[in-house]
C-alpha cells in the first residue's frame, strides 16, 4: 500500500539486509534505550499512524525504546524479515499470519491495529460492476501478489463460488500511480485496495466505488505481531510498544490534536504529507482504527475471537490454508490490552 508516487524499493536507505527503509531519529534521551527495528508493509506513514504519533510526542521514548522503522514489500516480506532477525516486531497482516503459522512459524498477533476493515473492493464510478459476482472473468488489480488485500479478496470470492485462475485473475499493480494507470489503461477492472486508496486514487483523476459486502468490513487489516520466541527474549517489548502506541491512538483521536499528528506523520513521510489529500486520509485511517462500539469497551488493540475464526474459516475454504489450524487461539493474545490501555 505505497501510498505516493515512489516505490517501496526506492523510499529510503537500503539496509544491510536489502529492505527499504526509513528511519526517524528518536528524540534525545539521556537514559539507556533498547534498540527496535519495527517493519512494516509499506512506507506510509498514515497508514502506521498511532507509531508515529508515539514516536513524535516521545512515548516510546518514556518507555525506553529506540524505534527504527523498516517499510518492506508486503505482509510476507515482514514475516520474513521477523523471522530471518532482521525486525523485532512487525505489522502483518492477519491472513498471511495463519499462512505462517501453519508453516510453523511462531508468530502471535498481540494488537488488533485496524478493527474494522482496511481493505474494500473498488471499480470505477461509471462501471456496471455493482458487486463481487459481477466481477466474474475479470481481472483483480492487487498491491503484491501476497499481501493481505488477496486474503481478504479471496475470502470475499470464495463464498461468491468464485475461484482464482478459473474465474477470475488477481494482476499485482502496485498502488498509488501505479494502480491508477492501470485502471487508465483498463488492465484492471476492480482493485483491491486500502482506505486511503479511493482518496489517492482521485487525485489522479479517478472516481471509484466500493463494492465490498458489508458483511465483510468487519474482517480486522493488519496489526502488530512478534515471534514467541522473541517475545522471551525481549518480555518488555510487547507491554511498552502497546503502550506507546494507545497512548499515539488516544493523542490521535482528539479532535484539537489533528494538526500535530498530521505533523509527526509528514516528519515520518515528507512527501505523503504534502499530498493534499492527507487530511481526508487521517480521517479514513483513524476511522478504521477505532473499534466498534460493541468493542471499544474492550480496549484498543483488542482482537475478537469470533473475528479471527470467521477469517481463519474464510482461508481454509479459499484454499489459503490447507488445512484448519489445530488451536486457532494459538495465533493471538489478548493478554497485553488490559495493561496497555490502563
Amino acid at each position: 500500500m505505497n501510498k505516493f508516487k515512489m516505490t517501496r524499493r526506492s523510499f529510503g536507505l537500503m539496509t544491510a539486509g536489502g529492505a527499504a527503509s526509513f528511519i526517524l531519529g528518536a528524540p534525545a534521551i539521556v537514559r539507556a534505550q533498547t534498540a527496535v527495528t519495527f517493519a512494516v508493509p509499506n512506507p506510509s506513514a498514515l497508514t502506521w499512524l498511532p507509531y508515529w504519533v508515539a514516536v513524535g510526542e516521545g512515548y516510546f521514548a518514556e518507555e525506553g525504546l529506540d524505534l527504527r522503522l523498516e517499510a518492506v514489500d508486503g505482509s510476507s516480506s515482514v514475516l520474513q524479515a521477523m523471522s530471518a532477525g532482521q525486525a523485532h516486531i512487525g505489522a502483518p497482516g492477519p491472513g498471511p499470519t495463519l499462512g505462517a503459522r501453519s508453516r510453523g512459524v511462531d508468530v502471535k498477533f498481540l494488537y488488533n491495529l485496524y478493527p474494522k476493515s482496511v481493505f474494500g473492493l473498488l471499480v470505477k464510478d461509471d462501471s456496471a460492476y455493482q458487486s463481487p459476482a459481477d466481477l466474474k472473468g475479470s481481472i483483480i488489480g492487487v498491491g503484491t501478489a501476497d499481501g493481505a488485500e488477496v486474503s481478504f479478496t479471496s475470502a470475499i470470492m470464495t463464498d461468491l463460488g468464485l475461484s482464482e485462475g478459473a474465474d477470475f485473475t488477481y494482476l499485482p499493480v502496485g498502488d498509488g500511480g501505479t494502480a491508477a494507470v492501470a485502471f487508465l489503461r483498463d488492465d484492471v477492472n476492480a482493485y483491491a485496495g486500502a482506505v486511503s486508496d479511493a482518496a489517492i486514487l482521485a487525485s489522479r483523476g479517478l472516481n471509484l466505488r466500493e463494492i465490498t459486502p458489508e458483511a465483510y468490513l468487519g474482517f480486522f487489516g493488519n496489526g502488530i505481531a512478534m515471534l514467541e520466541s522473541q517475545m522471551a527474549a525481549m518480555p518488555d517489548l510487547a507491554p511498552k510498544f502497546g503502550k506507546a502506541l494507545v497512548r499515539g491512538m488516544r493523542f490521535a483521536s482528539d479532535a484539537a490534536n489533528k494538526e500535530k499528528a498530521l505533523a509527526h506523520c509528514a516528519a515520518g513521510n515528507p512527501q505523503e504529507g504534502e499530498q493534499d489529500y492527507a487530511a481526508s486520509l487521517f480521517d479514513g485511517v483513524l476511522n478504521r482504527m477505532t473499534p466498534t462500539n460493541a468493542f471499544m469497551g474492550q480496549g484498543y488493540g483488542f482482537q475478537p475471537a469470533e473475528h479471527w475464526q470467521a477469517i481463519h474459516d474464510s482461508a481454509v475454504s479459499s484454499g489459503a490454508l490447507s488445512a484448519p489450524l489445530p488451536d486457532l487461539s494459538a495465533v493471538y493474545t489478548n493478554d497485553f490490552v488490559a495493561g496497555w490501555n490502563a
